[in-house]
Order: C-alpha cells, then sequence, then structure tokens
C-alpha cells in the first residue's frame, strides 16, 4: 500500500465556477509531489486538538505546508504546531517548508525574525510577491537535509519575508542561503526524519525533498 501524507491545509477564501466561499486548500503541487514520489496525500484541514494521536494515526508521514505569517491564522497555528510536536514526539516522518519550518520551530520554543528585510537589508527572500524567487542554499555533509536534496549546494525556490531567529531545542541549523547566510534547514538528528526547509521544493518539478519524506514514510 502508498504511504499516506498528511497534508496540513489553510483555510482560505476561494472563488470557483458560480461560488465565492470559505474553502479547505493548498496549492497542487504539494499533492502531485507526493503522489509523484508513491505516496497518498490526504489534506488535513485545522481543527480542535484533544489528542494529536487522532491525527497521526491516519498517516505515516506529514508535511506543514507554506501559507500566511505565524499569528494570522490562530487556529491554523496552534493545529499545526500541535501535529508537529506530538508528529516529533512518535517520531512520525514530518516536513515543514516554509512557514511549516517556522512552525516546527515554534513548536520547540524556537523564535522568528519577523521581518526579514528589518534585518537582513535587503528583499532577496521575496523580491516579488506572488512568484517564487531562485537562490542558492548551502547544507550540511551528512546532514539529513543534504540527503533530502542529494546535494550539498541546492538551487531553491524562494517566497518568504520571516525566518527562524533562535533554535528551538534540539533543533540543529543544516542549511543557510548562500546570499546571507540565513537559516534555511534545521533537524532533529534524534529523529528518524524531522526536518525543516524554507524554500518550496513542490514547486520545483526536479527537487527530491517531498520524495525523500514520502520514502521515509515507507520504512
Amino acid at each position: 500500500m502508498r504511504p499516506v501524507i498528511g497534508l496540513c491545509a489553510a483555510v482560505e477564501r476561494a472563488r470557483w465556477t458560480v461560488w465565492d466561499d470559505e474553502a479547505v486548500l493548498l496549492p497542487r503541487a504539494y499533492a502531485t509531489a507526493v503522489q509523484r514520489a508513491g505516496g497518498l496525500a490526504i489534506l488535513l484541514p485545522p481543527d480542535e486538538v484533544s489528542d494529536p494521536g487522532e491525527f497521526l494515526a491516519l498517516v505515516d508521514g506529514l508535511i506543514l505546508a507554506g501559507g500566511a505569517d505565524y499569528g494570522a491564522v490562530p487556529d491554523r497555528d496552534a493545529f499545526e504546531i500541535a501535529l508537529a510536536q506530538a508528529a516529533m514526539e512518535e517520531d512520525v516522518p514530518l516536513l515543514g517548508v516554509c512557514r511549516g519550518m517556522q512552525l516546527m520551530n515554534l513548536a520547540r520554543g524556537g523564535t522568528l525574525i519577523s521581518h526579514l528585510p528589518d534585518v537582513l537589508g535587503h528583499e532577496d527572500h521575496r523580491r516579488v510577491p506572488g512568484a517564487f524567487g531562485d537562490h542558492d542554499v548551502r547544507l550540511a555533509e551528512g546532514s539529513l537535509a543534504a540527503r533530502a536534496a542529494g546535494a550539498l549546494t541546492h538551487p531553491t525556490k524562494s517566497h518568504h519575508h520571516q525566518g527562524v531567529d533562535a533554535l528551538g531545542e534540539g533543533f540543529e541549523a543544516t542549511g543557510w542561503a548562500a546570499v546571507d547566510d540565513l537559516v534555511e534547514a534545521i533537524e532533529d538528528p534524534t529523529r528518524a526524519f524531522a526536518l525543516g526547509v524554507q524554500w518550496h521544493p513542490e514547486a520545483d518539478p526536479v527537487a527530491v525533498e517531498i520524495a525523500a519524506l514520502v520514502e521515509a514514510a515507507r520504512a
């Protein structure tokens, strides 16, 4: 059977055919990347969490996807932080993408830089809102990030204005933006697969990070 990968989804106002309503949504590229790697993708919309294990019992792996800034959608934040904490505790394969990496860090008591241009003095990480930019990241030799990406220097698709500041407990920084050394990958080496990446592998059809998660879930 295919490994089941849970995709944490957003609730957003959307328009389709004659309708204009709130919808549970996520860019299709996430599901496509999971399916291309041999996984079965299911959406997990924000929900009340009394027992995260109730959700994790449904999946073999979990992706915290990109999206709105932390703090903009409190119910989604709380849901995904609870799932991230439980997934790491139970060693369920976990990949955090952009916002998802930031939530992983917050779940372990880390902090964020709220607006990178104020600290870095440039907007290279989100040059044009609504369009991905390109830059390379350096990945630590022997790291999960390097194994998942298949390279030590990795071209990425970037779109964010927040970033990791202080690392959460148990995390190591294993990737840095070539342009300014901003932390772009974090991982917990005591877990089988607990990786956060600041870039968007779902937006790059040749990227293999999501396939690496699917393989970890298959195992």
